[in-house]
């Protein structure tokens, strides 16, 4: 089992940069698949990005691609997120969640797929 802690949330100005970070407790940490969503006022949780076990294969939304990084330090049980450019429509409560993977080297974009969740932390962009 992971217990999952993210921080980092602030209020910024549009145009500005946040790091996001996961900490992850629990063993096997290396084994779990990992992302970050989202979850603006009145809208579904929707996908950010995502990480493999192995950190090898990295995946991201269209609407954050080149604005937004995820990486993990498996050493650190950490998952990150930078985030550049940022938007008024970045405004949301991010999240981040893990999946066990250890024979999948790949990562997953749906909700369904994550078996653990943080409680979120919240980034709001000013315009």
């Amino acid at each position: 089992q992971v217990h999952l802690v993210e921080s980092g949330g602030d209020l910024v100005q549009a145009g500005g940069s946040l790091r996001l970070s996961c900490a992850a407790s629990g063993r096997a940490f290396a084994t779990y698949a990992m992302g970050w969503f989202r979850q603006a006022p009145g809208k579904g949780r929707e996908f950010v990005a995502g990480i493999s076990w192995s950190g090898s294969s990295t995946d991201s939304a269209d609407s954050v691609k080149g604005r937004f990084t995820i990486s993990r330090d498996s050493a650190k049980n950490t998952l990150s997120l930078q985030m550049n450019s940022l938007k008024p429509e970045d405004t949301a409560v991010y999240y981040c969640a893990a999946k066990q993977s250890p024979s999948y080297t790949g990562t997953y974009r749906s909700v369904l797929h994550y078996d653990y969740w943080g409680q979120g932390t919240q980034v709001t962009v000013s315009s």
